[in-house]
């Protein structure tokens, strides 16, 4: 049975040999600069490489001329007037599922999927909502009268308008107009 204290040192030498490999260096340099210019320069992808082949390939999805007439009939759709309108629209919906095949290959795990176009940081939501502060001064100009039904209404003396709302004339567009009142016409004589 070896001693004690060389079991002792070998555990501490291998101890600070994994210490070692594991811990960073006490100088980190800072991550190299990257140069947007030239990263945006030459693009990563093409729409092309979206879009099918010009010969095409097996791996292009298929439709048959059965598959077509079955899915216009559950669309609601006119079936096509003759076979060149009916290859037109083979080669079309073959190519909208080639692109739609090449867009689901796209590795999105671990990505937070879009809610919607617009500012989705935080300053940007709360920006959208709408509170009790931004409401302030529409319910200052409110008060409530009735009893019963207790309408709400709104002072007319404290609305601002700009100049261009008092001056503006509504009816001054309007091609026919009968009183103070603007006619559309529904398309019948």
């Amino acid at each position: 049975m070896p001693p004690i204290r060389s079991l002792t040192n070998t555990l501490r030498t291998r101890i600070q040999h994994a210490h070692l490999h594991t811990t960073r260096p006490a100088f980190h340099t800072p991550p190299p600069k990257i140069d947007v210019e030239a990263l945006l320069a030459t693009p990563t992808w093409s729409l092309d490489s979206l879009l099918p082949p010009s010969t095409p390939s097996t791996s292009t999805p298929t439709i048959s001329s059965k598959q077509l007439h079955h899915l216009l009939r559950l669309s609601a759709l006119p079936p096509p007037k003759d076979a060149a309108e009916e290859a037109k629209m083979l080669s079309s919906l073959s190519s909208h599922l080639h692109f739609v095949n090449e867009i689901r290959k796209v590795h999105v795990s671990g990505l937070t999927p879009l809610q919607s176009l617009r500012d989705e940081t935080a300053a940007g939501v709360e920006m959208q909502e709408i509170g009790m502060k931004d409401l302030k001064d529409a319910f200052e100009k409110e008060e409530v009268k009735g009893t019963y039904y207790r309408r709400i209404r709104r002072d007319q003396d404290r609305i601002e308008e700009g100049e261009s709302a008092k001056t503006w004339d509504v009816l001054g567009a309007a091609r026919k107009k009968v009183g103070r009142y603007f006619v559309v016409d529904g398309g019948k004589e």
